[in-house]
Order: structure tokens, then sequence, then C-alpha cells
């Protein structure tokens, strides 16, 4: 690992021929990824990685080198490179700010290194989760079970003097069930994910994670098409947060807003939900997949709320775009890797809890539509409008949920649709994925109440009611 020496020197090369500002981010990170198909193990794969990235700023100009290194030497070869790129000839050294180590402690507590677990015991669980899902019911005919862990190291130090390290630990177990009735198949996928230790994957989280991909592909095969039309809609909060991440979160983002790119652009201090609305990213939340004790600039993480009882506050940003905007940095600068520059990114991003009872909720709609899990969709994050895959909905008729529903889609705009949100839950659920933007991959969670929307436009079978 880098120190505090072996940075001080990186940094004095990268600002050897100029330059207003210099940055090493150095990571190790070791993979670990199972893949059980049938009863089989498929696929098992270990990998070691480990790497450096330094980045000379000029006024508006950035460069960046990267590159695999195993020694401190290699690095001081990447800032003679990224400098030598950086600056105009005529530029005068500039002499780095001395470091200062800070402790930055995880928010999240690992128990139990997943390094430590024997493969056996990973293999096991694996079994047991295949074997749970066949059995849920006749209809799976196929199960596939997957676990990742991620153990990343980073060193992380600037030209400002900030030298700070963290270790991130993530899990992930996930399975996907499909399921046959005649000649219809339909599969279901349900994950456990977070940044705690192994000691989050016990036998009975193992089992609900099989039982709910089972259960959910095994009704959506015999469920009615969905409807077109305009319905009343609730959003159950097991829905999780993906119309939040995707229809609101990315349109937060400095950087898109800085271009002009996001519907909330200069829109701080305006109304642009309904007062009950509360949107919060939080990079402190404990175990949650998005978690992080300092982004991959260094930044500690915070929790920003991004919308106030309706009014957009400020943007997630990066060092970069929180100084262009003049707005503070939020501690949302993220990247894949030592080989990507970072990039604002949300992390555990939500819709805060309301008043209301969800089950009040539900018993207020005498005809409509209820969304208990939400899949992946597409956003135009210029116009806010968004349409998305739902994977378990049902009817609701006199208030109660009646028959399930397969085939449907959420089609609506971001903005228009927090606007018209008129009764927010108390209770909270999330979900976890890897976000994509420019090539890049992120760990995210997401969160929501149970939410009812008036009116909203779903996609379906058209003459069916």
């Amino acid at each position: 690992m880098v120190d505090e020496r072996d940075a001080a020197r990186v940094l004095e090369v990268a600002l050897a021929r100029g330059g207003d500002w210099a940055e090493l981010f150095w990571e190790r990170a070791e993979t670990l990824t199972l893949a059980l198909d049938d009863g089989r193990l498929e696929h098992a794969v270990a990998a070691v990685s480990q790497g450096a990235g330094v980045r000379v700023t000029s006024g508006d100009r950035t460069t960046y080198a990267n590159g695999d290194t195993t020694d401190p030497s290699d690095v001081v070869a990447l800032a003679e490179r990224a400098a030598a790129m950086g600056v105009p000839p005529a530029s005068v050294a500039r002499t780095p700010a001395p470091l200062v180590r800070e402790e930055t402690p995880s928010p999240s507590a690992v128990r139990v290194d997943p390094r430590a677990v024997p493969l056996a015991r990973k293999s096991e669980l694996l079994r047991r989760a295949d074997t749970v899902a066949r059995a849920t019911s006749a209809r799976i005919v196929q199960a596939t079970v997957t676990y990742r862990e991620y153990v990343q190291d980073v060193v992380i130090a600037n030209s400002d003097g900030r030298f700070r390290t963290d270790r991130r630990v993530r899990l992930v177990f996930g399975v996907n069930a499909v399921a046959r009735e005649g000649t219809v198949l339909e599969s279901a996928y349900e994950q456990v994910a977070g940044t705690e230790g192994f000691e989050m994957l016990s036998d009975g989280a193992v089992e609900a994670v099989a039982r709910a991909a089972a259960e959910r592909a095994a009704r959506n095969v015999v469920a009615e098409p969905a409807p077109a039309g305009t319905y009343v809609v609730v959003l159950s909060s097991e829905a999780g947060g993906t119309l939040i991440h995707e229809s609101v979160g990315h349109g937060l983002e400095a950087d898109l807003n800085l271009k002009g790119l996001s519907v909330y652009a200069g829109k701080i201090g305006q109304k642009v939900a309904s007062e009950l609305i509360t949107v919060i990213d939080d990079g402190t939340d404990p175990g949650k997949r998005g978690t992080e004790a300092i982004d991959d600039e260094g930044a500690r993480t915070r929790r920003t709320v991004l919308i106030e009882k309706g009014i957009l506050r400020t943007y997630l940003s990066d060092r970069t775009h929180a100084r262009k905007l003049g707005i503070p940095e939020s501690g949302n600068g993220r990247r894949e890797s030592f080989r990507h520059l970072p990039i604002c990114r949300m992390t555990n991003t939500m819709i805060a809890p309301g008043t209301s009872d969800p089950a009040a909720i539900l018993a207020s709609v005498p005809d409509g539509i209820f969304v208990k899990k939400m899949g992946g969709g597409q956003v135009d994050v210029v116009s806010g409008s968004f349409a998305f895959e739902i994977t378990e909905c049902y009817r609701i008729r006199d208030g109660k949920l009646a028959e399930p529903l397969r085939g449907a889609t959420l089609v609506g705009q971001g903005p228009t649709l927090m606007s018209e949100i008129d009764l927010v839950g108390w209770d909270l659920g999330y979900s976890v994925g890897t976000c994509g933007k420019d090539g890049q991959g992120a760990p995210v969670a997401d969160a929501q109440p149970t939410l009812r929307i008036p009116s909203v436009v779903v996609g379906g079978t058209v003459g069916r009611a």
C-alpha cells in the first residue's frame, strides 16, 4: 500500500512542471464470483487487481494517467506522465501542501471478513438457495444462484494536503428463478447486498432470497396480463427506490445540471415536488450497498438533503462541479476503479418516510394498481420522462389486493409525478443494484416509503380492464 511519504513524492512530481492541483488514487481490489446453475457450480473466479491513477489540473484542463502498479516507483512514473501531458511548457513548479493523515472509520460494521470464510461454506449457501427455490413451487424449472464478494482498499491523497484511506467490503447474493406454466415462462430475481461482512448471509437470509424469487416467478407465470390505462397507483415500499433513482436522482447530479442536461437545472430554491416529498442521498447509511466512509476523491460521505418538502436545495457534487456551481462538496465523486476519473454519482438515495399508514393508503383506493416490485427502465434526464418495467403488481379493488398482473410498465415524467404524490407512508423499503453512467458502474441502494399517485399511465394489454 502507498504510504504518506510515497504519496507526497507522487504529488511533488505531478506538480513539478506546474499545474494547479494534483491527486493520487491508489487501489487494491480482491474479488470472488461463484455461480450455481441447475445445481452445478458452473463459475468460480477469484481475481486481484491493483493500480493507481494520477490527476493533474491546470485551469479547465485535466489530465489523467493510470495503470496497473505493484511498486511506488511505478506510481511516480504515472505522475511524470500526467505532468508532461497536463500543463504548458512555461509553467512554474508548485509545491504540494504537507499531507495530513485523517482517520475515516467505516459507517458499516464488518464482523466476519468474507475472505476468511471457506469456499465450502459459500458453496453450501449456494446449494441451500437452489434447493429452497426449487422446493417453493412445482412450477420452478430452473434456478441460478450467484455470490460475489468484493474487498477494496484505497488510498487517496491530493496537493491540498489530504491523505485518507478506506477499506470497502461488499457482498451480493442473488437468485434468479424461472417458472413454467404450459408454454409460458416467467423469471424473477431477488438479491441481498450490502457493506457488512459475511455475517449478513445467514441461512435464513439466503433462504428468504431464494423463496422470494421463486414465489414471484411462480405467481407471475399464471398472472393476468396487465390492463393498459391510467390508474391510481400505489407504490409499495417493497418496490424500493428505483423510481426515485432513475426519474429524479440522476437529474440531481451536479455535472448534468452544469451542462443544462437536467430538468432540474437552475432550479435550486424552487418547488419541484409535492410538499410531502423530501429526497435524501446518504453515503453514511450503515450496511447499505452505496455506503462508504469517503468518496473516491477522499471527501467524507454525508447525508445530503436534495429536495426538502418539495423545494430543491442542492445537487450531488464532486470537487470540480461543487466549485463551478458554488455549492458544498457533498462527497459524491465516485469512480468504478483506478482506470476512471471520478464523476458525480448517487450513493443511497431515498424519499424520506411520511406520516400515513401504508395499510390506510391501500384501503383508500377503490380501483387501481398496486406496484410491489420494480424492474429496469429508461429515463431521459433532460425531460424527466421515464418508462419502467414492473416485475410484480396487483389490481386494487375496493381497497384490497386482488388478482396478480404481469407485463406492466409505468410511464410518466419525474417532476410531474413527484408533484402529484398525495400520500406518503411511514415505512421504508430498500432496493440495491449497480448504477451505470458514462461507462462506469457504481454500487448503490435506493429506498422509498409507500406512495399514492392519483393518476399514472400504466402500459399493458389494450382492451383489458
